[in-house]
């Protein structure tokens, strides 16, 4: 095993040999992004190019910086979440990779933007993205980083709100691919993903049993509809808090109850917010609930539960469990916050399940190397995943998976094409 040395801010260097075969192991359910890791390796797609990073420290972004750094790119990587990062990984990264890492679970907000600044201190030609913090930085504290950047990529719903903000007010200093508009993201990384590793964090955090109790989601987009269906395949009574009439409606078609939150509030046991707005729990919803509530996000940032609301109707706080803060208000009801409220999957566990990080990553690998090609020729506002490059993911799982579909005849493509047949 070689040791490299790279500058670095990581926990504990030591924490290396327990990180390596934790990220071998998340290697084992990640065969497509093996298979373009071994493509790369070969053709050298990135070479010279410079990357930065700034996306959870889990085990499954471990294997995907080995990827670009195989397909001859110069990767440097910081955090998007202070509470995201598995240390152990950073150190293995570091030293049995060479990737410089910039990140430490629990760091502090000043440690957080240092971070992100060490990373944009490597002069990135391209940047990616998990939430829109880096890009952020970059347009207002850093412009100078712009020089270098050619394009870059961003991972989650919350940041391409901010980036299509960005863009429609003309501010957009390069192109970036939206991962997130990616069918072999949206519909697996946020359904599958979120749903199973937001209650896995809830479960962790709190040893709850889901079955019988009424758990409210606020939000039915792709991450919110994730949770309450898992949440409803282990027992919970669901309840759906919505704005949107569309999403409403179709939460009430699939079986689930919809209320304001207003209502909800009253009678939830466990509540997630997975909406990416602010303030979706808030001081007359905390005054409303029972004692024991639990409050959870599983939303990119932490402003989904508003935490100065609840702290200012507390009379004490303390802390129950890893991850769990009881927050006695002044009538003496009790709520607990899981994982400080932030998203409580990385928080109070493991995130998603490298199987579907799969393919969110397989995008990521895929668009970079579309970016190395084809930056100069698009316009700064946000890209969404080319569609041969979204479809290629899809076969290569199905084919880890040994799966075979049908294709399409000669005939049936020549109707599919033609206007002029009828009845």
């Amino acid at each position: 095993m070689a040791t490299t040395k790279v500058s670095s801010d990581i926990k504990d260097a030591a924490l290396a040999d327990r990180g390596r075969v934790r990220i071998e192991w998340s290697e084992q359910q990640m065969p497509v992004l093996r298979l373009i890791r071994r493509r790369f390796a070969k053709e050298k797609p990135l070479q010279g190019l410079r990357l930065g990073a700034c996306l959870h420290v889990t085990t499954e972004t471990a294997n995907l910086m080995v990827t670009l750094k195989e397909g001859g790119a110069e990767v440097a990587l910081c955090a998007s979440n202070p509470l995201s990062t598995q240390d152990d990984n950073a150190a293995s990264l570091v030293r049995d990779f060479g990737v410089p890492v910039f990140a430490i679970r629990g760091e502090d907000k000043d440690t957080y933007y240092a971070h992100i600044t060490a990373v944009l201190d490597t002069k990135p030609h391209f940047s990616m993205d998990d939430g829109c913090d880096l890009v952020t930085t970059v347009h207002t504290q850093r412009k100078d980083a712009l020089d270098a950047l050619r394009g870059g990529t961003e991972e989650t719903t919350t940041g391409v709100i901010r980036l299509r903000s960005m863009a429609q007010q003309g501010v957009l200093g390069y192109p970036i691919i939206s991962i997130n508009d990616a069918h072999t993201k949206f519909l697996f990384d946020n359904r599958f993903g979120t749903g199973q590793s937001t209650l896995d964090g809830i479960i962790r955090a709190t040893n709850l049993l889901i079955a019988g109790l009424k758990m409210v989601v606020a939000g039915y987009g792709w991450c919110g509809r994730g949770i309450a269906n898992r949440a409803r395949g282990l027992g919970a009574h669901v309840i759906v808090v919505e704005v949107e009439p569309t999403r409403a409606l179709e939460a009430v078609m699939e079986g689930f109850a919809v209320l304001p939150m207003a209502e909800a509030a009253k009678v939830g046991d466990v509540f997630v917010t997975a909406t990416g707005d602010r303030d979706v729990l808030r001081q007359e919803h905390f005054q409303a609930m029972k004692s024991g509530a639990v409050l959870a996000n599983s939303g990119h940032f932490n402003v989904e539960i508003d935490l100065p609301a609840l702290e200012k109707l507390a009379r004490s706080k303390r802390a129950t469990r890893d991850n769990v803060d009881e927050f006695v208000l002044k009538d003496g009801r009790k709520l607990y916050l899981l994982g400080e409220g932030r998203l409580v999957n990385l928080a109070a566990a493991e995130g998603h399940p490298a199987a579907v990080m799969d393919m969110s990553f397989a995008n990521q690998a895929l668009s970079l190397e579309y970016l190395a090609k084809n930056a100069e020729k698009l316009e700064k506002k946000v890209h969404p995943v080319p569609v041969e490059i979204d479809k290629q993911v899809a076969r290569l799982k199905l084919e880890a998976m040994g799966i075979r579909i049908d294709t399409l005849t000669p005939e049936q493509e020549k109707y599919l094409a033609s206007w002029s047949e009828g009845t």
